[in-house]
C-alpha cells in the first residue's frame, strides 16, 4: 500500500469523520494508518514502535467516545502521535518535532484534543482522576479515559493514583496497554505480575477494589470497539489490560523493539548494515565505556539507572556485569534512595538519570542524600537543551536547582575527556555526593580515550589567555566559545575559561577575572535565572566589580522543541551570538 492509496484516512480529519465509517471498515483504516505513518516518520524522524503499538486502540478510542467533550489522557505522550493524525493535525504530520511544528508529545495550547501534556511517564492517572472528580462535583456525564503503558506503572505516581481510584466513585476508565516495554524491556515484580495475569486470576487491581477486565487482545480493532460501546454504559472506577506489541507491523521494530522506539534518519534499508564516517562518540557512550572500565578495576563500582539503560547506555556495564548494575524500573525517587542505601554500605554508586528526570527525584536528592551527605555520585545524562524533544525533556533546569542545595559538588565536562576525568575523581571521592551534567549528542574528540588527569577540587581551566575580554563557560557549550576565538583570531584578546565546577567555584579564578577585565562574559547550557552566570553576577557584586557583565544561556521561558543548533541559534547562545557580544565589547 502507498500513500496515494489511503481511500479511508483521506477521507478523515476529525474523529467525527471516523465515526462516519462501518465497524467492518475500521481494520483497513488501521492498515492505511500504518502505511502513512512509517512512511513519514521513516522520512522525518520521531517516535516509533510505541506508536505502532496503539494503532487499533486509537482507532478504537477515537470512533467509540465523544472528544474533545470525552477526556483522553495518554501517559507517555509519546505514544500519542496516532491520536495527533486522527485529531486535526494529519497535514502538519510532515513537521512533527521540528521547529514550530508539531510536538512530539501531547499539548494542551496545541490541541483541544490534547487534554494533559504527557512528556514524562506516570501521570495520567491523576490528572484524568482530578478531571473526573471535576465532572462528578458539576453532574457532568463525560467519560474520563487514561491509557497507562510502555513502563509507567512501574513509576510510583501510578500507584499513589490508583491508591485514590481505589476509593472514589468519579467514572474512570484506565487502560492498562501492556507491552512489556518501556525504551527497554520492562523489569520488577509488577511487570512479572502483568505476564502472570489471566482473565479467572485475582490480580493487583482487584485487589484495590477496581473492577478488571481482560487481558484482552489490543489489535482486535472490531472487537475493542465492542468493549468500549459497553463501557460506555458502565460508571465508575474500573481497569481494562490489553495485550499488544510494540512496532506492530513493521517486522524490524517488532524484532528490535529498544533499537526501533524512535528514529532520527531515514532508514532505507533497515536491514542492512550501514557504513558510516566514524565520527566522535556521544557523551552516553563515554559514560557507559568509562563506567565499566571503572567497575572492571573496582569492584565497589555499582550502577543504578530508572529505566535507561539504553538512553544512558549503562547497557554496557550491565551486559559484562548484570549482578552490578540494576535498572528499577521508572522510579527516579526510588533510584536516588536506593543509590544512597548502597552507598552506605560502601558502594560507589554511580546513579545515571535524564536532566529532566532528575527534576523528579528533587526531594530525594535533598532529604536522602544532601542532607546526609552520601557520597552518591549522580550523572546527569540530557542536560541542556535536547533538541527535537522539546520542553518536556530539555535539561534547563538542573543547575539552577542543584546550586541552592548544600553539600553537593556540581560539575559539568567541556568535552569527553573532562567527563572521563570527572567520573575517575567523583569515585575517589568520598566526602559528599557529586553531581556530573552532560549534554545529549556527539562530543568533540575522535578518540574518546585519554590519559585520565588528577582534577583538583573546584579549579577552572584556562584555555586561553588574552587581555580585552573575559569568557568563563560552564560545560560542553564552551565548545562554541572555543569556535568564536578560532574563527576571529581571538587568541590574543580573549581569555576563555572552562569552569568545569559549579560548585564550588573557584575564587582564586573569579578575583582575578574582576580584577582584571572590564568585560566578562558567561555561556552555559542552562537556565540563567538563578544558574551559573547569575551566580557568578552576585559574586562580581561581591566583589565590587564596575564592569560589563553579560549572561548567555536559557532565557526565563519554557523553550519549544527543535534541532539543538537551531535552538542555541535562535537564542543567542551559539558562537554566532558570542562573537556579536564580544565585539560589542571590543569597540
Amino acid at each position: 500500500m502507498h500513500l496515494c492509496s489511503l481511500q479511508l484516512l483521506d477521507s478523515i480529519h476529525l474523529p467525527s469523520d471516523l465515526k462516519k465509517l462501518s465497524k467492518r471498515q475500521l481494520p483497513q483504516l488501521c492498515e492505511e494508518i500504518r502505511t502513512f505513518f512509517i512512511e513519514k516518520i521513516l522520512k522525518n524522524g520521531g517516535h516509533f514502535s510505541a506508536n505502532l503499538g496503539v494503532v487499533e486502540l486509537t482507532v478504537a478510542l477515537l470512533y467509540v467516545y465523544d472528544l474533545p467533550s470525552d477526556k483522553l489522557v495518554w501517559d507517555v505522550g509519546h505514544q500519542a502521535y496516532i491520536h495527533k493524525l486522527l485529531t486535526g493535525r494529519k497535514a502538519e504530520f510532515d513537521g512533527i518535532r521540528k521547529i514550530e511544528g508539531l510536538s512530539g508529545f501531547p499539548k494542551i495550547s496545541e490541541s483541544e484534543y490534547d487534554h494533559f501534556g504527557t512528556g514524562h511517564s506516570s501521570t495520567s492517572i491523576s490528572a484524568i482522576l482530578g478531571m473526573a472528580e471535576a465532572a462528578l462535583l458539576d453532574n457532568k456525564k463525560d467519560q474520563h479515559i487514561a491509557v497507562i503503558g510502555d513502563g509507567s506503572l512501574t513509576g510510583g505516581m501510578a500507584f499513589e493514583a490508583l491508591n485514590n481510584l481505589g476509593v472514589s466513585k468519579a467514572n474512570v476508565l484506565v487502560i492498562v496497554n501492556d507491552n512489556q516495554m518501556g525504551i527497554d524491556p520492562n523489569l520488577g515484580a509488577i511487570n512479572r505480575h502483568f505476564a502472570e495475569i489471566e482473565s479467572s486470576s485475582v490480580n493487583i487491581f482487584q485487589n484495590l477494589g477496581l473492577p478488571y477486565s481482560g487481558p484482552i487482545d489490543g489489535h482486535n480493532v472490531e472487537a475493542l470497539v465492542d468493549f468500549f460501546q459497553q463501557e460506555k454504559l458502565t460508571d465508575g472506577p474500573r481497569v481494562l489490560h490489553l495485550k499488544t506489541l510494540k512496532g506492530k507491523g513493521y517486522e524490524p521494530a517488532e524484532q528490535a523493539q529498544t533499537d526501533w522506539h524512535s528514529v532520527s534518519y531515514v532508514k532505507i534499508n533497515p536491514l542492512k548494515k550501514e557504513t558510516r564516517e566514524k565520527k566522535p562518540l556521544k557523551f552516553q557512550d563515554v559514560f557507559g565505556l568509562t563506567l565499566l572500565e571503572l567497575a572492571e578495576k573496582d569492584e565497589r563500582v555499582i550502577g543504578v539507572t530508572p529505566a535507561m539503560p539504553s538512553g544512558s547506555s549503562m547497557k554496557i556495564m550491565m551486559e559484562a556485569m548484570p549482578h552490578r548494575v540494576f535498572d528499577v524500573g521508572i522510579a527516579e525517587q526510588h533510584a536516588v534512595t536506593f543509590s544512597a542505601g548502597l552507598a552506605l554500605a560502601g558502594k560507589r554508586v554511580f546513579c545515571n538519570i535524564y536532566s529532566s528526570f532528575a527534576q523528579r527525584a528533587f526531594d530525594q536528592i535533598i532529604h536522602d542524600v544532601a542532607l546526609q551527605n552520601i557520597p552518591v555520585i549522580f550523572c546527569l545524562d540530557r542536560a541542556g537543551l535536547v533538541g527535537e524533544d522539546g520542553p518536556t525533556h530539555h535539561g534547563a533546569f538542573d543547575l539552577a536547582f542543584l546550586n541552592c542545595i548544600p553539600n553537593l559538588t556540581i560539575l559539568a565536562p567541556l568535552n569527553e575527556h573532562e567527563l572521563r576525568n570527572m567520573m575517575h575523581w567523583a569515585k575517589d571521592y568520598t566526602r559528599g555526593p557529586v553531581v556530573i551534567r552532560y549534554p545529549r549528542g556527539r562530543g568533540s574528540k575522535r578518540n574518546h580515550k585519554n590519559t585520565i588527569e588528577t582534577l583538583e577540587m573546584g579549579k577552572a581551566n584556562y584555555l586561553t589567555n588574552g587581555n580585552k575580554v573575559a569568557i568563563i563557560s560552564l560545560g560542553e557549550i564552551g565548545t562554541e566559545a572555543t569556535k568564536t576565538i578560532k574563527q576571529n583570531n581571538w587568541q590574543d584578546v580573549v581569555t576563555h575559561i572552562d569552569a568545569r565546577f559549579m560548585k564550588p567555584l573557584d575564587e582564586e579564578m573569579l578575583e582575578n577575572v574582576f580584577s582584571r577585565f572590564t568585560a566578562v562574559m558567561t555561556l552555559e547550557d542552562g537556565c540563567i535565572p538563578g544558574g551559573f552566570g547569575m551566580t557568578l553576577k552576585a559574586k562580581a557584586f561581591e566583589l565590587g566589580y564596575k564592569g560589563a557583565f553579560t549572561a548567555l544561556g536559557i532565557p526565563d521561558e519554557f523553550i519549544e522543541h527543535g534541532e539543538v543548533e537551531e535552538l542555541r541559534h535562535l537564542w543567542c547562545m551559539d558562537a554566532e551570538a558570542i562573537a556579536n557580544v564580544v565585539r560589542l565589547y571590543l569597540i
